[in-house]
C-alpha cells in the first residue's frame, strides 16, 4: 500500500505584544491604509507536517522519530516571541524555516494562520478629541486576514513552494446599486426580476503572488496588505453598478490584478444573503423593513489568472 501522512497542531493561538510595526507599504487610491503599529499581534496557528520519516509510527507504533504535537505548540510560542517581522506571512515562513532547522526528520509542512482581529478602543485624548488607545483593544468578530505557506528542503535550504493570502468572512450590503434581470426563466422560474435591489453578500477573497518572496520579504514595498484588499473591495462594490455577483465579483478581480501588479491570480468564494423583503412603505417605496433569508443560499465561485 501507499502512503501519505501528514499530522501537526491546529488552532495554536498566538498574542503577541510589540511586533515590528508594518510600514513601507505601496499605497493604492481605494486605500487610505498605510501600516500598523503592531501594538497587538494577534492569529491562529496550524502547522501539517508531511514525510515518510513518520511512516512507522503509523505502522508499527515507533515513536522514535514523532515530535509531539504539544512540543510544536510550545515551539510556536517560542518562535512568535523571536520573531522580527511585521506580517502574518512572514512569521508562517519564520516558523516554518525554523522548524525544518531543528528537526531533520520534517521533510516539508504547511504552516497556516488566520489573524484574531483587535481593534484599539477610540478614548479621549489630551485636547478633548477621541482617538485610538495604545493600550486598549477590543475584540473584532469581522473578516479577517488569512495565509498559508507549504516550504519543503530543498537540498541543504528550504524554500516555499505553495501559497496563498486572504481576507474571509466579509459581509456587505449595498442598499441600492445593483441588479439581477435577463436570466434564464422556464417552468421552475419563481424568482422575479429585479432591476435595482439591495445585495448582501458573504465573501471571501484570496490571492496569490507572481513570486512568493513578495509575500515574506522584510522590505514590503511589493507586499499587498490585507487591509488594502479589504478596501478595494469596498470601494469597487460602493462604485459599480452591478448586474449581478459574478459581474460584481470580477470587477473586484480585474481591478485587484490592476492595482497589485505582483500578483499572478486572486479568487472569490461568496455567499448570496439578500434578505427577504417583510413591508414596504405605503408613502415611499424606498422605505422597507426586511427580515434574514431562508437556506439554502446562491453560491458564487471566480478564480482570475494574469495572463503570463
Amino acid at each position: 500500500m501507499a502512503a501519505i501522512i501528514r499530522y501537526g497542531k491546529a488552532q495554536v493561538t498566538v498574542y503577541r505584544t510589540y511586533a515590528q510595526p508594518l510600514t513601507g507599504l505601496t499605497p493604492i487610491r481605494e486605500s487610505g491604509f498605510v501600516g500598523r503599529d503592531n501594538t497587538l499581534f494577534a492569529c491562529e496557528i496550524d502547522v501539517e507536517v508531511y514525510g515518510d520519516n513518520f511512516l512507522p509510527a503509523y505502522t508499527h507504533g515507533d515513536n522514535s522519530n514523532v515530535v509531539a504535537t504539544d512540543t510544536m505548540k510550545n515551539f510556536i510560542m517560542r518562535m512568535a516571541l523571536e520573531y522580527t517581522g511585521a506580517t502574518l506571512e512572514g512569521l508562517l515562513d519564520f516558523l516554518g524555516r525554523s522548524f525544518l532547522a531543528t528537526y531533520p526528520q520534517m521533510q516539508s509542512l504547511r504552516v497556516s494562520g488566520q489573524q484574531v482581529p483587535f481593534v484599539a478602543a477610540r478614548v479621549p485624548q489630551n485636547d478633548a478629541t477621541f482617538g485610538p488607545s495604545g493600550v486598549l483593544f477590543s475584540r473584532s468578530h469581522d473578516d479577517f486576514a488569512s495565509a498559508s505557506l507549504d516550504i519543503q528542503r530543498d537540498g541543504a535550504a528550504t524554500r516555499v513552494v505553495a501559497h496563498r493570502c486572504g481576507q474571509q468572512g466579509l459581509q456587505l450590503i449595498k442598499i441600492t446599486g445593483s441588479s439581477f434581470t435577463r436570466f434564464v426563466r422556464d417552468a421552475y422560474t419563481t424568482l422575479p426580476e429585479r432591476v435595482d435591489r439591495p445585495l448582501f453578500i458573504y465573501l471571501d477573497v484570496y490571492w496569490k503572488y507572481a513570486d512568493a518572496a513578495h509575500a515574506i520579504a522584510p522590505e514590503p514595498s511589493h507586499y499587498v496588505a490585507a487591509e488594502q484588499v479589504r478596501d478595494l473591495i469596498t470601494a469597487v462594490f460602493h462604485e459599480f453598478v452591478s448586474m449581478s455577483i459574478q459581474h460584481l465579483v470580477h470587477e473586484m478581480g480585474q481591478r485587484l490584478l490592476e492595482r497589485f501588479p505582483q500578483l499572478a491570480e486572486v479568487e472569490f468564494e461568496a455567499q448570496n444573503r439578500l434578505w427577504d423583503t417583510a413591508n414596504v412603505s405605503e408613502t415611499d417605496d424606498r422605505v422597507k423593513v426586511y427580515c434574514d433569508p431562508r437556506p439554502p443560499y446562491g453560491a458564487i465561485g471566480l478564480t482570475l489568472t494574469r495572463d503570463v
